[in-house]
């Protein structure tokens, strides 16, 4: 293994990762301040025809109640038009290799999936659905349920940057903005740049060739760029072809694969400086991007190492199953750490054949709450449900009424963010208990022990986090894993959705109070320091237990020569 070349990779990686994120997150604050742009000219004429089309008035504001209805509204109506889709798939035009139509509670699935910007996959996308599903309906979903996320961040933004009032926007003005001049340009551009890298774009039908063995192989082709581009910028996730990015046509060229990983990074890191810019503290933005990109760096780490030690214990050169062997072991490692981390469901190594410290990190990153980036948008409105209740305890601990960019933190705003950081993580441990003491839940499980105890939590904590990558080994396509991991996901969106605009509701209601010298500064190490707290202290309370039987577990028995 060459250590320094990889240790050089992640630094260039993160160096482009933090320079890129903060332009384009003051860039993007200038789109939702109504300012003009560079894609002013491109988009604004667009812009304007939608909303005469829908007839949206741009300018009317809602209260919080009324943004959450239109949000539930969109959310619902998507989630209907991919179903349907589905289940009529062979009636409709674009599927050149006559694809039948899926399966009920394999639509039902998908179709959450999509919706809550998860991208869980029951399914192998090149024998399941046609050419005009994946476009309309999933590459769709990958625009506008991403903008979901990131609409309801500028919601809550303006609920504590606003002075006093009772309304936290317009949702369908923020949905329009988002897709037109943030996703859609960057999408274009990354597209262009896999297109040229090799990646397919194609309405041709599949190839049979013979290959040199002299057996004929059916090679899968499609509009897959376009997908993959948004797939990884609105941190959806999921996969073109069953195999996702371990898939040449998918990820072709170490550029391709560098262009990947960052792209699943880069909104999310973003939003933390538009979020700053709203608030006006830029150094607010920077303390918890700090926070973010050190939890990040250490997983990175962590995992490494444990890819390394573990080859030595096992006594091979490296861990080389189920990896990326194009690239190397690190890339493997970056890229679960990152798509862990980013709420976003895409691989290019089978996690399941991760080392067990390795598959660990990955399921802590998600168990956080997807907070470490998070989703678009929704890992930053998860982070500022853990800020409130670092704010409360210190303000308890000083003896002073807790405030938060002047607005004083109460009950009901601290009941709101207990529910949105519990539901998540009752989910994931309720529904993993059922799973493996069911038969209908233990008989997907490819192994046995501890392993196959991560594979069934993994798939709960994938779904209630809205990750939607896999560990890999469960068979998730049966009507229990369909169901059970559909309502997780519902849950796991909503259940944080919903208790975020209540308290943005509450909090734009208030007067912002002058700081004094008692004010808890929170552009600083020190909060920083708290708040890292208060999210490892919540992860190890909630999870530890179940993960000293998952994969800590495991990796001692690993050290010991016992393996699954």
């Amino acid at each position: 293994m060459n250590y320094l070349l990889d240790f050089f990779q992640f630094v260039i990686f993160l160096g482009a990762l933090t320079f890129l994120a903060y332009y384009i997150g003051n860039y993007f604050y200038k789109v939702v301040a109504g300012e003009r742009n560079i894609f002013t000219p491109i988009f604004n004429k667009p812009e304007k025809l939608i909303y005469k089309i829908f007839r949206i008035d741009e300018n009317e504001q809602m209260s919080w109640k009324t943004y959450l209805w239109s949000v539930l509204a969109f959310s619902f109506i998507s989630f209907l038009a991919v179903l349907l889709m589905q289940l009529f798939q062979q009636y409709l035009p674009l599927n050149p290799q006559k694809l039948s139509n899926v399966e009920f509670f394999l639509s039902l699935n998908t179709a959450i999936s999509f919706t809550t910007n998860t991208n869980w996959q029951a399914y192998s996308g090149e024998t399941t659905l046609s050419y005009l599903v994946q476009m309309i309906g999933l590459t769709v979903q990958n625009f506008v349920s991403a903008a979901v996320g990131i609409s309801v961040l500028l919601a809550l933004s303006r609920a504590i940057s606003i002075r006093k009032g009772n309304t936290i926007g317009n949702f369908w003005t923020d949905l329009t903005r988002t897709v037109l001049y943030l996703l859609l340009p960057l999408s274009v551009i990354v597209s262009v740049l896999l297109i040229s890298q090799g990646i397919v774009q194609t309405f041709s039908s599949y190839v049979t060739a013979t290959t040199l063995e002299g057996i004929e192989q059916v090679i899968p082709l499609g509009p897959a760029a376009s997908q993959i581009a948004i797939k990884q910028l609105g941190t959806n996730g999921g996969g073109f072809f069953g195999v996702n990015s371990a898939f040449p046509f998918e990820n072709f060229t170490p550029f391709s694969n560098f262009l990947q990983v960052l792209s699943i990074l880069l909104l999310p890191a973003a939003l933390v400086f538009t979020y700053g810019k709203m608030l006006g503290n830029k150094k607010h933005a920077w303390t918890i991007f700090g926070v973010m990109m050190f939890v990040f760096v250490t997983g990175v780490a962590v995992s490494y190492w444990s890819e390394v030690s573990s080859s030595s214990a096992l006594q091979t050169t490296q861990l080389m199953e189920g990896k990326e062997a194009r690239f190397g072991v690190f890339n493997s490692v970056l890229w679960s750490a990152a798509t862990t981390a980013a709420s976003n469901g895409s691989v290019n190594a089978m996690h399941s054949s991760l080392s067990p410290i390795s598959g660990f990190v990955a399921l802590i990153n998600i168990q956080l709450g997807e907070i470490i980036f998070g989703g678009v948008g929704s890992g930053l409105y998860g982070m500022f449900l853990f800020i409130l209740l670092t704010v409360f305890i210190s303000g308890l601990m000083v003896g002073r009424t807790p405030e938060y960019f002047g607005k004083k933190i109460e009950s009901y705003e601290i009941k709101w963010a207990i529910i949105g950081v519990l539901i998540p993580s009752v989910v994931i441990l309720f529904f993993t208990a059922i799973g493996v003491t069911t038969n209908q839940g233990l008989s997907s499980i490819l192994n046995k022990g501890p392993h196959g105890f991560s594979e069934i939590m993994y798939a709960f904590s994938s779904g209630a986090g809205n990750n939607g990558s896999a560990f890999g080994g469960l068979n998730a396509n049966t009507v229990f894993y369909n169901t059970m991991i559909g309502i997780a996901m519902l849950l796991g969106r909503f259940g944080v959705i919903i208790p975020v605009l209540a308290i943005a509701g509450n909090l734009v209601k208030k007067n912002i109070a002058p700081d004094t010298s008692g004010t808890l500064r929170t552009d600083n190490l020190l909060f920083a320091f708290l708040l890292l707290s208060v999210i490892l202290v919540v992860g190890a309370l909630t999870f530890f237990p179940a993960l000293s039987i998952g994969p800590i577990l495991e990796h001692f028995l690993v050290n010991s020569g016992i393996t699954f």
